[in-house]
């Protein structure tokens, strides 16, 4: 294929703005998929991304799309139409603000990118995020109003808004619908004028290699167990075959392309992949480790250094993962490992615990990413899990001078061992409308943010940027914003920085025990507060004994909130019947002896359950 009739692309926006429709749509249109076959988000094909109605892996898909083009002739002659064959090369992008790293890897692809917005909606935290980045990318933006057949769409007042966004003219902006189809066919031709081709990209930048040795970059991949690691990649220059010596750069690891083909979405066959072109290689390696997002693929005869490839994604949000039953420790090893080949992202380290056994402590982009990656894990593997309580990172100076960073809030040192503690801040926008500015203020502030600046956006609508600690945001922030704005609200962040932080350890004690699993960092002025509330719902949900015990919370170095569990009220004398009442009397005694050293000297077994309760929010 010549480079040149070549254009990469992707679609960007907030979640729910109706990208994999438009997606859905350009498939059909093209041909790519029967219209016989076609189904809703077709390029989702997560049991769960259909059921969420959310994007979660990036997708390619290749088409082929015929433009007419006019020819001129000699002065007095008819011009002439002429149709031109061009592949279109899309990659689908998640849309929730967690999956930003799969959007990074997706437009470093391509040269260009369609800015979806919602003309029902407007534009969006995450729109902005999202243009930014590609922006940073140096990719060519077109920007696009979608569901402008919606009866609650304000299309003209929306187009106003992308403009004054992007600085373009109206004419600039594109109008479609994903449902129905209109201005779908439009919009490829104008991805064929606007976006350059690769070939127009790296000439521009002055980075064609003259060489034209065959060198590509890995944007992502996944494992089969037929056929090992199949790496995607785009091929920065030359052309790779079948049956080809081919070189991990950074893994210095040589193999033969088994196989190399192009997305239809399937995985299809292809005689060769050129320059400019988005495919895949199997490799048959069946290692883990060995393939990795960023690292360059190229011919094993190849001397020059690796292509630049992408920051390490930095996991934000930790949490402990247990099987339910310790039988099932070496089944969750491997669905850990199998999970890691397809999303890179995620990090995993065995740990143990004293009270849930042998786990895993486990790195995610986001609390979204860890509600999808724990869902599989179940879903695919059939495994029941218990989740500890989502922690952030800490870094703690110690008395001495000595720097620890903490992952795990059972490992937070004591208060009195501790000189200074800082933790990740994030730069967040909100887009809201007015009259929820009030309350939007109160939430912030129990959420310990601190406001930067408020500004008008659009029509009727205001923009507030705040510095918050991540801790805050994980606190069901974004479920009170959407509830307190009737979900109109939208919410972007970036982390930007580490602050000073005024946090505590709280522990929990059951009948006088530490219970690791339950341990959490929390703000200092919150503390009572949050006692409270662990103390009384495990009051509410752990069993009764034969014996009384305590629940208790300590902090500071001292209880600060406790309730007890009385002791199942058994008889021992209740079935005797009649002979000399002594005889009743010295059993009870010897019963309430037997309580008191069960007291003193029993433990309590915290049922599974009751660890999966702790940790859902409103149970």
């Amino acid at each position: 294929m010549n480079p040149a009739n070549i254009r990469n692309f992707s679609i960007i926006a907030h979640i729910d703005h109706g990208k994999s429709t438009l997606a859905d749509r350009m498939l059909e249109i093209t041909g790519t998929i029967e219209k016989r076959k076609m189904q809703e988000q077709v390029l989702d094909s997560m049991e769960l991304e259909r059921e969420r109605g959310i994007t979660i892996k990036m997708q390619p898909v290749r088409m082929a799309w015929s433009m007419e083009r006019e020819e001129g002739t000699q002065q007095g002659e008819a011009t002439k139409q002429s149709k031109e064959e061009y592949i279109l090369n899309l990659i689908d992008t998640p849309g929730h603000i967690d999956f930003s790293y799969e959007v990074s890897r997706a437009l470093k692809a391509v040269e260009g990118s369609i800015l979806l917005v919602d003309a029902t909606q407007g534009v969006q935290a995450q729109t902005l995020t999202t243009l930014n980045m590609a922006r940073e990318a140096g990719l060519t933006i077109i920007p696009v109003v979608s569901k402008i057949d919606s009866p609650l769409s304000s299309t003209d007042e929306v187009v106003a808004e992308v403009c004054q966004l992007l600085g373009c003219e109206k004419s600039e902006v594109l109008k479609v619908s994903g449902r129905t189809g209109e201005g779908v066919a439009h919009l490829l031709d104008q991805i064929v004028l606007r976006v350059p081709s690769p070939i127009e990209a790296t000439e521009k930048l002055a980075s064609r290699d003259s060489s034209q040795a065959f060198r590509s970059l890995i944007f992502d991949f996944q494992y089969s167990n037929h056929t090992g690691v199949i790496v995607f990649v785009r091929v920065m220059s030359g052309e790779v075959k079948r049956h080809d010596r081919l070189l991990f750069k950074i893994a210095e690891r040589e193999f033969e392309a088994i196989e190399v083909g192009i997305f239809k979405p399937d995985n299809t066959p292809a005689e060769r992949l050129g320059e400019g072109e988005i495919g895949y290689i199997v490799t048959g390696i069946k290692e883990p480790g060995v393939a990795s997002v960023g690292d360059t693929v190229s011919s094993n005869k190849d001397a020059l250094p690796p292509l630049p490839g992408y920051m390490s994604p930095r996991p934000v949000v930790w949490a402990s993962i247990y099987p339910l039953s310790q039988d099932d420790l070496s089944l969750l090893r491997q669905a850990l490992g199998r999970l890691r080949l397809t999303d890179s992202s995620f990090t995993y380290e065995e740990e143990s615990s004293g009270t849930l056994g042998k786990g895993y402590r486990c790195g995610f982009l986001g609390m979204l990413h860890m509600e999808i990656i724990t869902e599989r894990l179940r879903r695919e593997f059939n495994l029941e899990l218990v989740v500890t309580q989502p922690s952030i990172t800490y870094s703690v100076t110690m008395k001495g001078g000595k720097e620890v960073t903490i992952y795990s809030p059972a490992l937070f040192p004591d208060d009195h061992d501790i000189i200074a503690v800082s933790e990740p801040i994030v730069t967040m926008k909100i887009i809201t409308p007015p009259t929820y500015l009030g309350v939007l203020m109160r939430l912030l502030y129990e959420h310990e943010a601190e406001v930067l600046a408020t500004e008008n956006f659009g029509d009727n609508r205001t923009m507030l940027t705040s510095h918050m600690p991540l801790r805050e945001l994980m606190r069901n922030f974004f479920d009170e914003v959407k509830s307190a704005t009737s979900g109109y609200a939208s919410i972007s962040y970036d982390i930007t920085e580490n602050r000073k932080a005024d946090v505590i350890r709280m522990d929990i004690m059951v009948a006088d025990e530490p219970v690791v699993a339950f341990a959490r960092v929390i703000s200092r002025r919150r503390a009572q507060e949050e006692a409270t509330q662990m103390v009384e719902k495990l009051h509410r949900i752990m069993p009764r004994e034969l014996f009384t015990y305590k629940i208790q919370a300590k902090a500071f170095g001292r209880i600060i909130a406790s309730e007890s569990i009385s002791g199942k009220k058994k008889d021992a004398a209740a079935t005797l019947s009649g002979g000399d009442i002594t005889r009743k009397m010295k059993l009870r005694e010897k019963q309430k002896e037997g309580r008191k050293r069960l007291k003193e000297h029993g433990a309590v077994n915290i049922p599974q359950d009751v660890f999966v309760k702790m940790m859902r929010a409103g149970e």
